[in-house]
């Protein structure tokens, strides 16, 4: 009787593992649109694009105060809603790399692992931010478009 509660046991654990493992992996790949038209295909997307969206109106904001864009992140701060904290390049899943000069400016959000949920993206003065599905991105990159 004993090593029958046992097993019975045991199954009745494993079961419950593998229902825990189903509803990680349904919540993982199931991505909730945050607004009309997010052309995010996950959360570590969005932040990323987020991100992305406040560089560029803090660069809007700057060149309007000064007549020329920041060449750094740490000018940006205060601009818009660009804060002290995002100056750090580490972006969770995504790592930032700015390059800024008076005339222009360049932000390419590079994923740790590039897959369905994790491209690559590009944003300059023209405010329009780009997206690579399979290597990094670029100017001449396809557009992001709603889904």
């Amino acid at each position: 009787m004993k090593k029958l509660l046992s097993v019975l046991f045991i199954t009745v654990l494993l079961c419950g593992a593998v229902a825990v493992a189903q509803d990680a992996t349904s919540t993982q790949s199931a991505y909730t649109p945050k607004f009309q038209g997010d052309p995010a295909r996950s959360d570590s997307e969005a932040a990323a694009l987020g991100y992305m969206r406040v560089v560029v109106n803090a660069q809007k904001n700057y060149k309007k105060k000064r007549g020329y864009y920041a060449s750094s992140l740490q000018n940006l701060v205060g601009q818009g809603s660009f804060t002290k904290r995002m100056v750090s390049t580490s972006r969770g899943d995504y790592t930032a790399r700015f390059k800024g000069a008076k005339d222009g400016y360049a932000l390419w959000m590079t994923p740790n692992t590039i897959d369905a949920s994790h491209r690559a993206f590009f944003v300059d003065e023209s405010g329009k931010i780009k997206a690579e599905e399979d290597k990094q991105a670029s100017a001449t990159s396809p557009a992001v478009t709603a889904r």
